[in-house]
């Protein structure tokens, strides 16, 4: 026991030393108290001391104090009102009466903050305004494993100093929805680099605006080795600066509509668009921008990206593992919905299928729809991308 201790100490001396070091932001508003939240009704994660600890030390490094409770009578209109964030860590099951839910409710509707951790996601499940605040509810997970984790938003006041590419050991949830419709995605998971994930679109971390306040959430953090983690902890200081309010953050949700990015092929200088509302397939054949031309370019990693078509919110698959053409028809983002973007040096792009190795062509001068079957870059297999 003394040993674990003094393992403990020591990690959070190297989270202090890592923190204090960090620079906060110009636009930062006074972040003075926050409540950590650790009540169980289920399972019971043994890293929630770990979690309070670090908690505990990120408040001393920057400023803030920490109470840490698990009596949910706290819960009050009047007793939440004086903490900028409640966060929820690794809590199961269901763990607040009705009137504390209408007044964490009441909290969040006054401009408060959530910051849910790892298991905040299998917690209150009868509560639907609950599982739309954390996002998604927890399905089921592998073994604790690596895997690595993509970063989507660089410039997030939680994910900025992470490598595009993160790779460490937790256990990795899988979720009962995709909450990528309604959140900003912050960071996901590549399940090719793991046992056991079931989403194919993984979104690990996000924030969001809800119901008159701030949400931020990460699946991580089932390890007590997490808590001692200077890339975790920094990450999860800009979650709670983001859901109390204190830094600046897009958490704004993905809209379906006229915003987007078209893909004008050099071919024809055409636009690529997904007809017949996204049941046929994607064809460089439209002379003007509308929803049908729009398409959504999410940040995969290392280089690729998958395409989702705003006319249908469907991503855009290389079928058939590239033998046919091109067609915005999956929910989830798999081999056959990842392209490797190539930037050429004419300032072009092209796109490369993972589902075969070879490029996406408009074949026949535009005339025929785009297909994965090339293997080497021409100017048929040459598009730019126009943001509208």
């Amino acid at each position: 026991m003394r040993k674990r201790v003094l393992s403990l100490v020591a990690g959070l001396i190297t989270v202090l030393a890592t923190t204090l070091l960090a620079p906060a932001p110009a636009s930062a508003a006074p972040l003075t108290k926050v409540l950590v939240f650790s009540k169980t009704a289920g399972f019971r994660h043994s890293s929630i001391p770990n979690g309070i600890a670090a908690i505990q030390a990120l408040g001393t490094a920057n400023g803030f104090t920490v109470t840490a409770t698990e009596d949910a009578a706290q819960f009050t209109t009047a007793n939440l009102a004086q903490y900028q964030a409640v966060i929820w860590l690794s809590t199961t099951g269901d763990v607040l009466d009705a009137t504390q839910q209408t007044a964490f409710q009441s909290y969040i509707a006054s401009g408060g903050g959530y910051v849910g951790i790892h298991a905040a996601a299998d917690t209150e499940y009868d509560w639907s305004w609950y599982g739309g605040l954390v996002g998604a509810y927890f399905h089921s997970h592998p073994a604790i494993q690596n895997a690595q984790l993509r970063v989507e938003a660089p410039v997030n006041a939680s994910t900025a100093h992470l490598p595009s590419t993160w790779t460490r050991s937790d256990e990795w949830y899988n979720y009962r929805t995709n909450p990528r419709a309604n959140v900003r995605v912050l960071m996901n998971l590549n399940e090719a680099s793991y046992t056991g994930g079931n989403m194919g679109d993984h979104p690990i971390t996000w924030c969001q605006a809800y119901g008159g306040g701030r949400a931020w959430y990460t699946g991580l953090g089932h390890t007590e080795a997490s808590y001692t983690d200077t890339n975790f902890t920094r990450m999860l200081l800009g979650g709670i600066q983001i859901a109390a309010g204190a830094v600046a953050a897009d958490c704004s949700k993905p809209t379906p509509g006229p915003a987007g990015t078209s893909l004008r092929a050099r071919a024809n200088g055409r636009f690529v668009t997904a007809p017949n509302g996204g049941a046929s397939a994607l064809i460089a054949s439209a002379t003007t921008i509308g929803t049908a031309e729009r398409f959504e370019i999410i940040d995969r990693g290392s280089g690729n990206v998958a395409i989702r078509a705003l006319v249908n919110s469907r991503y855009v698959c290389a079928d058939n593992a590239g033998a046919n053409p091109l067609i915005a028809n999956r929910t989830a983002i798999g081999g056959w919905e990842t392209f490797a973007l190539i930037r050429n040096s004419n300032g072009s792009i092209s796109l490369r299928a993972q589902a075969n190795g070879r490029y996406v062509v408009a074949e026949n001068g535009g005339a025929a729809p785009l297909i994965a079957n090339r293997t080497s870059i021409g100017p048929w297999e040459q598009f730019d991308l126009v943001t509208s």
